[in-house]
């Protein structure tokens, strides 16, 4: 893997160091990063602008923040596109289905396939690569979403990679029955002597299931 020629690497590596699964977080920000700059920097972008219409504009989780934006004119045109299809529809009785799929869902999983395809390849030895783990495996982890999507991308995950999530899952799993366990009537004490992070390990597990949302 030439780390050299990967912003991949910093990126992750940034994330990493936040609470959550790195990718979910490298996700998040480069989707809404990308939905920021379409609308304010290429709303006359042709191909954008008849893919967002072929959908039926955003799906209802990347629409949900358009009221946020900067650029309320750019928003106001993708929406008038979708309201006269809409419309059209009303007036001829006709059930409105969409043609395509939500362009950010799109780039959200071009986002998804980059920096997957990158973890599968950093089974090397080179300085960057063990730095590399040595951040990944001070972090969460990739979720359980996420790392479904691994193993269904390729056979041939980095034995420190399958490693330390294997041992991560399995770890969290005996945080979250001790928690359980000491959250019975009688156990306040052993429950008062768990570490901060224990006490509230359900916010992690709920994090690991679902992914890093926004």
């Amino acid at each position: 893997m030439a780390i050299d020629k990967h912003i991949n690497f910093f990126e992750l590596e940034k994330a990493c160091e936040q609470e959550g699964c790195p990718l979910c977080r490298i996700v998040n920000d480069r989707t809404w990063r990308y939905l920021d700059n379409m609308l304010f920097e290429h709303i006359s972008d042709r191909p954008f602008r008849a893919a967002h219409r072929a959908a039926g504009g955003f799906c209802r989780e990347h629409s949900k923040n358009l009221s946020t934006f900067r650029d309320g004119l750019a928003v106001a045109i993708l929406g008038r596109d979708i309201l006269e299809d809409r419309i059209e529809s009303f007036r001829k009785n006709k059930p409105w289905k969409p043609r395509e799929r939500c362009p950010i869902c799109v780039e959200e999983e071009r986002i998804e396939v980059e920096y997957l395809s990158f973890l599968a390849e950093s089974g090397g030895q080179s300085p960057e690569e063990l730095e590399l783990r040595r951040k990944f495996t001070a972090s969460e982890g990739l979720c359980a979403p996420h790392y479904e999507a691994l193993l269904r991308r390729t056979k041939k995950i980095p034995v420190w990679l399958r490693d330390f999530q294997e041992a991560k899952f399995t770890t969290l799993l005996e945080r979250v029955n001790r928690f359980i366990d000491l959250s019975a009537y009688g156990k306040q004490d052993q429950f008062a002597a768990l570490s901060e992070a224990d006490k509230v390990v359900w916010k992690e597990l709920a994090r690991t299931l679902r992914g890093t949302v926004q």
